[in-house]
């Protein structure tokens, strides 16, 4: 009788001990209406250059009990937009990103790691641009999670992250040193949890 008590007493625990760690890790879908990977470019020594692309989608997965998770990007090459359409043409063309051949400008991190109190993190990973991939750190400086006014019943997470990569590392030197190599990236997203 004691022993049939204990094990049932045991099973109840360990079964609250997975449904707690279940709880700990959660799933974001990023929401495309409302992420923007947005880079700055210096352009001829005279100005800078701002684009953006309008097309993104991915995961996010955070366990915010261990302080980890895992970042999966997909953007949309084709969909850059400068604010000129002949240049961002001249963009999505071989001397730039190859959209053509080379759709998907791709983000996988390798290891997250959110700060005490969970409001920002260091996401270590791998960005890829026409087939070349490239260690990249994203600096998230802002993390904000709640219910969504206007959606009831929707969680979100909003990011602001940023990185700097020079464009010569993935093949693009077109127009060097003319116009500029390093170029700072932000990605502001905002995803909703499965």
């Amino acid at each position: 009788m004691h022993k049939q008590l204990l094990g049932s007493t045991l099973w109840f625990l360990s079964g609250l001990a997975l449904s707690g760690a279940a709880v700990a890790a959660e799933s974001y879908t990023v929401d495309p209406t409302h992420t923007y990977p947005n880079f700055t470019i210096n352009h001829l020594g005279f100005s800078t250059l701002h684009g953006r692309f309008n097309k993104t989608e991915g995961t996010l997965e955070i366990d915010w009990k261990k302080k980890t998770g895992a970042v999966d990007i997909v953007i949309d090459a084709e969909s850059i937009d400068t604010g000129f359409a002949k240049r961002d043409d001249h963009l999505r063309s071989p001397d730039f990103l190859n959209a053509a051949e080379f759709p998907e400008i791709t983000y996988r991190s390798t290891r997250l790691i959110l700060d005490a109190n969970g409001k920002s993190a260091t996401v270590e990973g791998h960005l890829t641009i026409m087939d070349v991939s490239k260690p990249v750190t994203l600096i998230v400086d802002s993390i904000n999670c709640g219910d969504h006014p206007m959606k009831r019943g929707t969680y979100v997470c909003g990011f602001n992250a940023t990185a700097a990569i020079k464009r010569s590392d993935f093949g693009i030197n077109y127009a060097l040193p003319a116009v500029g190599d390093e170029m700072a990236l932000n990605i502001e997203l905002e995803a909703v949890r499965d």
